[in-house]
């Protein structure tokens, strides 16, 4: 839950890899900063400004599931099933009208309950209108989306479980990537599995939980054979990403989408079986932020929130700090 926003969880009652019951994030994370940014700026600004993909998150809520925050205490559920986002961003509004009615009434019955709240309960009925605004906002923009590329053909019938981890993350990225085309969003997160998921690979022929094999010691060579082969699968899956963007003519400008975009891939430790913070692994692919590419870089002891001030200062967000003020000395990093 910390790993995009830089900064501790809230105090709480979830128990994770640590001592120390959690909650979750105290602050917003960079994919939602950035979301921010951009959608602040009339010639960035999108329909839905960020869309949230998971591929095997469970429904539950907690920090283990995760990992983008609006806010302090404002996590953002990503959106597990193909089918369900692809009705966000397509689906006909057939109800239309309905449902502006509806949100009429829940705009008038949070103004006469204002007057006779607490100031706590008043900041929580804020949160409330707010998202209100949003779903009216979705509503009237939803009539002038034009779409340059029509919407991607999925296969029906595919549930979202374990065994079918590999059709859905090829659907999810197919629908993100024609969210690009379409210029519904510029920025986007997927997510795979979950905290202490342990998704069971068998499609790769290894039948133990993927959190089990992650904390067996380095002299077992068997997990360590079978972890690579995890890890080969989703670089494949990344690879998948990186091929589709590149293939892809990038509207109205030019190159393909891959040269105006940038994907990072990381993972939330350094290592599964000492839960180490030390040597988070990131990879960053594309062109769009016009960072150096094609060279590897230890950068020993220093704190991901300078990587992330350096991605908001890349679109023009020129912040001082990031997440936590004392991670963020020497600023934000020179990746040009």
């Amino acid at each position: 839950s910390c790993l995009l926003t830089g900064i501790e969880l809230f105090p709480g009652n979830i128990q994770g890899g640590s001592h120390t019951p959690a909650g979750w994030a105290s602050g917003i994370s960079i994919d939602q900063e950035i979301r921010n940014y951009l959608q602040s700026r009339p010639d960035t600004r999108t329909r839905f400004g960020s869309l949230e993909f998971g591929v095997g998150v469970s429904d539950r809520a907690d920090p283990w599931t995760r990992m983008s925050y609006a806010g302090p205490n404002k996590p953002i559920a990503p959106i597990s099933d193909p089918y369900q986002i692809y009705g966000k961003l397509y689906g006909e509004l057939k109800d239309k009208e309905s449902l502006q009615s509806i949100l009429d009434d829940v705009q008038e019955d949070l103004r006469k309950v204002r007057r006779k709240i607490s100031a706590e309960d008043r900041r929580l009925l804020e949160e409330h209108e707010a998202l209100v605004r949003q779903m009216e906002l979705d509503l009237e923009n939803a009539d002038e989306q034009q779409l340059v590329a029509t919407p991607p053909s999925l296969e029906e019938g595919v549930a979202d479980q374990n065994d079918n981890v590999p059709k859905l993350s090829r659907m999810q990225i197919d629908i993100l990537i024609n969210s690009f085309v379409n210029d519904m969003t510029r920025v986007a997160t997927l997510q795979y599995t979950k905290s202490v998921g342990n998704a069971r690979m068998r499609w790769l022929d290894i039948n133990e939980g993927h959190h089990t094999l992650s904390h067996e010691p380095d002299k077992n060579e068997e997990a360590a054979t079978h972890l690579t082969k995890i890890n080969h699968w989703f670089a494949g899956e990344l690879a998948y990403l990186a091929q589709r963007l590149a293939g892809t003519p990038e509207p109205g400008g030019e190159g393909s989408l891959l040269d105006n975009t940038l994907i990072v891939w990381t993972n939330e430790l350094g290592k599964g079986n000492s839960h180490t913070l030390n040597d988070i692994p990131f990879v960053l692919l594309g062109n769009g932020f016009n960072f150096k590419m094609g060279r590897s870089l230890k950068l020993k002891g220093v704190p991901h929130n300078r990587l992330h001030m350096a991605l908001a200062h890349a679109v023009g967000h020129r912040i001082e700090s990031f997440g936590k003020a004392s991670l963020c000395e020497g600023g934000p990093l020179d990746l040009a």
